[in-house]
């Protein structure tokens, strides 16, 4: 299916794909038929070969190392980087670095887009982004959040407990976000605060284990429980502005959520074509499966829904650069989490043993995509958000107007009665 993306988007992703079938799933077939990871020396030489086609980081401005697309030229080499276990971490476009990028980029001050920002585009340091935490703290209500900083000096000193901070336990520095004023509401006296990993006081307790936490690489891209107790860093250590936390953190995960969009569709973009490649050979009771018409059925309604939210993630990338576009993101990724989820069911499904089998990577995308309903923003989150906006501007006369209701025959009928 084609779409109107740009000139840009279209000739940047077309070489990503290349870079894909080329070098990419070949090296990941190899890992996944050996059981041997994939090691970080094979990555830097991943990284070095999409230095060479410019294909490296694509998403940041060329004077940190990376290609400076726009926002919505980016998207499509995203949705090529997922079709891959290994895809996006080849350019340098995964999570949670990827966003880290983004909200330092975006508001970081210059001394820290020079010790911190350069340094992590160039793979040279890794990050993670360290917000929810266990009950009964900020979770699907952020408004929950118990994690404390408070002014010594010209220091912060933080406390708190976190967990499902991606990256926590090989990162180099974490975004953690902290109530900074405990007398304002969590929206205002909330902020994002850079902290060294090697900070006294950062105590990493353990990477959670979890669905679909089977790596290919030698990396540990889990996600970590951290402790926080009396950790001490400069002030000049707050990204952006104090109090800010919140209104930084939503324009981080409003486009973070439309790139994973992005990442999972060409996840289930890949597992439609391995599903239709085995139907096609495979035959059973006197011909190909691709015959049965229940199966040809499931997968035009799986193409369906695959363009519906290819084009819904799109069209909320348009909107996200005129405002902040929360309804659209919203619907976005709720739809698209809920589609790719039933679409990699099925490739598991249309492939029987083989898709249980780890020879394919289907059953990793399994395990893999079931999170998406969750992270970013769980669908009831979502759908919570949208149910208010659509109720939001209902006033009387518009009740009476749609129900064709007119209030003085109402009270006639009432008086009658």
């Amino acid at each position: 299916m084609k779409y109107h993306d740009s000139e840009t988007a279209r000739e940047v992703a077309n070489r990503v794909q290349a870079f894909m079938d080329d070098v990419v799933l070949p090296r990941e077939r190899e890992a996944l038929a050996t059981g041997e990871q994939i090691t970080d020396d094979e990555i830097s030489e991943l990284w070095e070969m999409a230095k060479e086609r410019n294909l490296f980081a694509p998403q940041m401005p060329e004077e940190y190392g990376g290609q400076g697309l726009a926002f919505r030229d980016m998207l499509p080499s995203f949705e090529q980087v997922g079709r891959s276990l290994i895809g996006a971490i080849s350019i340098r476009a995964n999570a949670p670095d990827e966003g880290n990028m983004h909200t330092l980029e975006l508001v970081g001050s210059e001394e820290q887009k020079k010790e911190w920002l350069r340094p992590l585009v160039q793979g040279e340091f890794s990050s993670g982004f360290s917000m929810t935490e266990p009950m009964q703290g900020g979770g699907s209500d952020p408004k929950m959040l118990g994690t404390t900083a408070k002014k010594d000096g010209d220091e912060w000193v933080i406390n708190g407990h976190k967990w499902w901070t991606t990256g926590g336990k090989e990162s180099d520095f974490l975004l953690v976000m902290a109530r900074t004023d405990l007398d304002a509401h969590p929206y205002a006296g909330t902020s994002i605060i850079l902290v060294p990993t090697d900070t006294d006081g950062v105590n990493i307790v353990r990477n959670i284990s979890h669905l679909g936490g089977h790596d290919i690489t030698e990396r540990e891209f889990g996600h970590a429980e951290i402790k926080y107790e009396n950790v001490r860093v400069p002030v000049e250590n707050t990204v952006g502005e104090e109090g800010q936390g919140f209104q930084i953190a939503q324009m981080r995960l409003g486009g973070g959520r439309l790139t994973h969009c992005m990442r999972y569709s060409g996840m289930a973009e890949r597992s439609l074509d391995i599903a239709k490649a085995y139907l096609s050979e495979r035959e059973g009771f006197g011909e190909p499966l691709a015959n049965k018409q229940a199966l040809r059925h499931r997968i035009a309604d799986a193409e369906t829904k695959l363009h519906m939210a290819r084009t819904g993630v799109r069209h909320a990338a348009r909107e996200l650069d005129q405002s902040e576009a929360r309804i659209e993101v919203a619907m976005a990724k709720v739809f698209t989490a809920n589609v790719t989820n039933e679409i990699i069911d099925l490739a598991v499904q249309c492939c029987g043993a083989n898709g249980i089998g780890k020879d394919l990577p289907l059953a990793q995308f399994y395990e893999n995509v079931r999170a998406f309903r969750i992270v970013d923003g769980a669908d009831e989150v979502h759908r919570r958000s949208i149910a208010r906006d659509a109720f939001e501007d209902i006033r009387e006369e518009e009740i009476n107007h749609v129900l064709r209701f007119d209030p003085d025959r109402r009270a006639e009928s009432s008086t009658d009665e």
